[in-house]
Order: structure tokens, then C-alpha cells, then sequence
């Protein structure tokens, strides 16, 4: 006689609150090509990741109400988006920089398609969202984040789970810090710009029959250029001294 394989419902609960807090997670953080990939490919690697975590699933009564079951599942979401919106804030502050330096330098003019997003975007904010997820993997900021999860499913079992105030002001302050962040990388650029509008200006009022009005477009992209050389070099050092102040509030908040 052939055996039946019976899958108890305590472990597919468990599997289905891993999973959902793990869809909340992925939401939000950053990845290359994140919505440019194949739906099913996204959807393979969060079951895989599920799977992986399997020792850590949570044990879950399986005679649980429905309301019950409701509270864990928004729980969950709630603790996903929570660390997902700590870790996105990376790759937003590096978009946000570039979003700034292409206002003052011109790019603003030119559009590529996004890869993250399919739509048109800005030439630099998609450059910087396309390192940013590649810096993300360089850094090994992906294995610090399978370790907290792992570490969250742990001290927060299915509906334990509460966003404090604590918590809450701490996201709204790492979200000013990524503002803060994203001009540091951008304002340097901004003020040499800055100083050459100045320049030309003054040139040109020395002497009105000099056209500098054609020439300084062409200039100001030539200073960005050679200008953004010395901020790509500087980006990494810059990001992983962010990527350790949201790891170390991560371990604070989720870690145990």
C-alpha cells in the first residue's frame, strides 16, 4: 500500500506567515531589476528563501479563529514593510542625490527607460537606483538581512509582532537621514556648478561680446562629468557607513 504524505496544518501555517512577512520585506527593498523581472522568478525566490528558513519556522495552532489568523497576518506585513522600508531607504537616498545633481547639471533634459520601473526616467536617478542594487549585493548587505529575518522570526513568533512609537520615530529619522545622505553626495557637485554659473556670468558682463550663453551648457556637462568620477569612487565608502547605521538599528529593534 502506498503511504499517504500528510503536511500538518501548524506547519502550513508557518510556512504561509513566513512567506507573507517575507513578501512584505521584498515590497519595499532593493534589488536590481526588481519590477523588471519575470513575475514567477520573484515569486520563486521568495519560496525559496521561505524554504530555506524552514528551521526557523514559527509553531502555530492550528485552531486558531479567523480574526486571530487576521491579527497575525497584518502582523506580519506590518514587520516585513517595517524592515523593508529601513533597508530601502539606501538605494532612495542615492536616487535622491542623483535626482538633485540632475536638475543643476542638465540631465534633466535627456530620459532612458527605467529598468527598475519600465517607464521613462531621468539618465542619473536610474543609474544610481541600478548601483544601488548592485552595491547592495557587493556589500553583503543581502546576508546581514537573511540573518535578521532569520533572527525575527525568532523573537517576534506570528502576531507578537507591534510597531512602537520608538520604532516609528526611529523609521521617520532614517528617512530625514536619507535626504541628508543624498545631498552629501550631491552638493559638492551642485557648488562647483554653482561657482561656474557664477563664473561665466561675470565673464560675460566683463566683456558683452563674448557669447558664453551656447558655451556654458556643454561646460557645466563636461565639469559633471569629470565631477562625478571622484563621486562614483566616494558612493561605496559613503554607503556602507549608512548600510552600518540601519544594520545596527535593525539588530537593535529585531534582533535579540
Amino acid at each position: 500500500m502506498h503511504g499517504e504524505l500528510t503536511v500538518p496544518a501548524s506547519t502550513v501555517l508557518g510556512f504561509a506567515l513566513v512567506l507573507i512577512r517575507l513578501v512584505g520585506i521584498f515590497v519595499l527593498i532593493p534589488m536590481p531589476v526588481k519590477d523588471a523581472g519575470p513575475g514567477a522568478a520573484r515569486i520563486l525566490f521568495a519560496l525559496a528563501l521561505t524554504i530555506a528558513l524552514y528551521s526557523c519556522w514559527p509553531a502555530v495552532d492550528p485552531q486558531a479563529s479567523l480574526g486571530t489568523l487576521a491579527g497575525w497576518i497584518f502582523s506580519e506585513m506590518a514587520l516585513g514593510m517595517a524592515i523593508g522600508l529601513m533597508v530601502t531607504c539606501l538605494a532612495e537616498a542615492l536616487t535622491f542625490g542623483a535626482q538633485v545633481l540632475g536638475q543643476q547639471a542638465g540631465y534633466a533634459y535627456a530620459s532612458i527607460v527605467d529598468p527598475l520601473t519600465q517607464a521613462d526616467s531621468d539618465v542619473l536617478p536610474a543609474a544610481a537606483q541600478v548601483l544601488a542594487g548592485l552595491l547592495f549585493f557587493t556589500t553583503g548587505l543581502h546576508r546581514e538581512i537573511v540573518a535578521v529575518i532569520a533572527a525575527t522570526l525568532r523573537t517576534y513568533p506570528p502576531g507578537q509582532f507591534q510597531l512602537t512609537q520608538d520604532l516609528a520615530r526611529t523609521i521617520i529619522h532614517l528617512v530625514a537621514n536619507t535626504f541628508s545622505f543624498g545631498l552629501r553626495l550631491a552638493l559638492p557637485i551642485v557648488g562647483l556648478l554653482l561657482m561656474t554659473d557664477v563664473a561665466l556670468a561675470l565673464l560675460g558682463r566683463l566683456n558683452a561680446q563674448i557669447h558664453l550663453a551656447m558655451q556654458a551648457f556643454p561646460i557645466k556637462m563636461m565639469l559633471n562629468l569629470v565631477a562625478l568620477a571622484g563621486v562614483f569612487a566616494a558612493a561605496p565608502v559613503l554607503y556602507q557607513s549608512f548600510a552600518a547605521q540601519i544594520l545596527e538599528l535593525l539588530r537593535r529593534y529585531f534582533v535579540p
